[in-house]
């Protein structure tokens, strides 16, 4: 089907004609809205292919433990709980927009859906020294394995086994928090076997800029990472977390993956999703087995002149 603008919206300017029309004639976009489990983001279609092509990481038996960074508007997290067995057929009735006109968010009626669901979210008011998840109670609902746990500034609509955090996970004792909720008689570490981050800065149209914000999003979960992934150990037969983390191509990106990256995990892929969008620089790194054989540590980068840009 090709689009065709209406009247009315042949009124708008033409970036937000090219924008609907791309958003309109994208096969994801399209999938996303006639898929059964109703994703709340096209980039659900993403971490799918990612898990699906690369050892289907998600769906290890020892996976008891995954954290979802920048989860909102919560696709990625409805991806990990239909793999984890939260979600039946990995379906949630009514949570998809209705139109893709609605972007990359999920449908505004939500709150007299909110209380089906069986999870529970804390907000930053909640976030005190004393925060307990295990005094939070849950409705009844389907039981999957493990504990997921999503971190977002944004509020997310409740999912099935997806325990949220409306917090900035860069503030201090963020870490603590997110181990504390992932402690579980399943998981009594408090460890991550999966961090997942599909993070982005928003864009300010210049590369330099972008690209250290990229940088410095990058630094911050890895450091996150560090304190939170489940360690390599032969001895116990632990094969080491895995993180999946977003960037953006560039040469200060590189050096990140070389200096730290690669140092301290078993194997490091780049990884462009075919439904990631062609004319975007986004890509993945699948990074499998963490040692923490290197401290993590940020240090001075030396920001490429604008001319290589141009290469």
């Amino acid at each position: 089907m090709v689009f065709r603008l209406s009247p009315i919206l042949q009124k708008v300017r033409p970036t937000q004609q090219s924008w609907l029309r791309r958003q309109y004639n994208d096969p994801y976009v399209r999938q996303r809205l006639s898929h059964p489990a109703s994703y709340r983001s096209r980039s659900a279609f993403k971490l799918l292919e990612i898990n699906e092509k690369w050892g289907k990481f998600l769906e290890k038996n020892d996976v008891q433990a995954v954290v979802d960074l920048g989860a909102a508007p919560g696709g990625w997290s409805q991806v990990v709980a239909g793999k984890m067995g939260w979600l039946e057929d990995e379906r949630i009735d009514g949570t998809g927009p209705s139109s893709p006109l609605e972007g990359e968010g999920y449908g505004l009626n939500q709150k007299a859906k909110d209380e089906r669901y069986s999870s529970w979210s804390v907000k930053d008011r909640d976030l005190v020294d004393t925060f307990d998840p295990l005094s939070l109670t849950e409705t009844p609902g389907r039981v999957g394995k493990g504990v997921i746990v999503a971190v977002d500034l944004l509020r997310m609509a409740p999912i099935p086994g997806v325990h949220t955090l409306q917090m900035d996970f860069l503030a201090p004792k963020s870490s603590d928090i997110v181990m504390s909720a992932l402690k579980t008689s399943a998981n009594p570490s408090g460890k991550a076997d999966v961090i997942i981050s599909d993070m982005a800065a928003n864009f300010t149209g210049n590369h330099i800029t972008d690209s250290q914000a990229c940088l410095d999003i990058c630094f911050s979960a890895i450091e996150f990472a560090s304190k939170t992934l489940k360690v390599a150990d032969k001895q116990r037969g632990l094969r080491g977390g895995t993180l999946l983390l977003k960037h953006f191509a560039h040469p200060l990106l590189q050096e990140f993956r070389r200096r730290i990256l690669v140092p301290n995990f078993h194997v490091v892929y780049y990884i462009k999703p075919d439904s990631s969008r062609s004319e975007s620089a986004e890509g993945y790194w699948l990074c499998r087995g963490w040692t923490g054989k290197k401290q993590v540590q940020r240090y001075a980068s030396e920001t490429p002149h604008e001319d290589e840009f141009q290469q």
